[in-house]
């Protein structure tokens, strides 16, 4: 009963950081400078932001050896792996395409400036 209770918690405080977490609308939309592709994929995340978002992976991702109790597996080391794995991966929990409770909920309160905030910071971790 106890994991449950901590994965409960867990989403309740994701929640309870969405509900406080998001940045205020700009007062006036300015265009964006025209970019390539490649330019506007490397430059999309701010990975000083996207490390206060992951605070609560680390309770999870963050602990060697840290076994999941739903369903019971090793939790992943997400550190250090690539920017676009990462997003694709948060987008698919995000979309209900990959099924984890914890997971989806974590994602489904992540924007997608979030979701690549996240994945700067973390495709840097070492």
């Amino acid at each position: 009963m106890r994991p449950l209770w901590i994965a409960a918690s867990s989403v309740l405080l994701a929640a309870a950081f969405s509900a406080t977490a998001q940045d205020p609308a700009p007062a006036a939309v300015q265009p964006a400078p025209a970019t390539t592709p490649a330019a506007a994929s490397a430059s999309a995340g701010d990975a000083s932001r996207g490390k206060s978002l992951t605070y609560t992976c680390r309770g999870c991702h963050g602990l060697t050896g840290y076994k999941n109790a739903y369903p019971s597996y090793h939790v992943p080391k997400i550190g250090g792996q690539s920017e676009t794995y990462l997003r694709n991966a948060l987008n698919e929990y995000r979309n209900g395409n990959r099924k984890h409770p914890t997971m989806q909920a974590q994602a489904e309160s992540f924007s997608e400036q979030d979701i690549n905030d996240i994945a700067a910071y973390l495709s840097s971790v070492k």
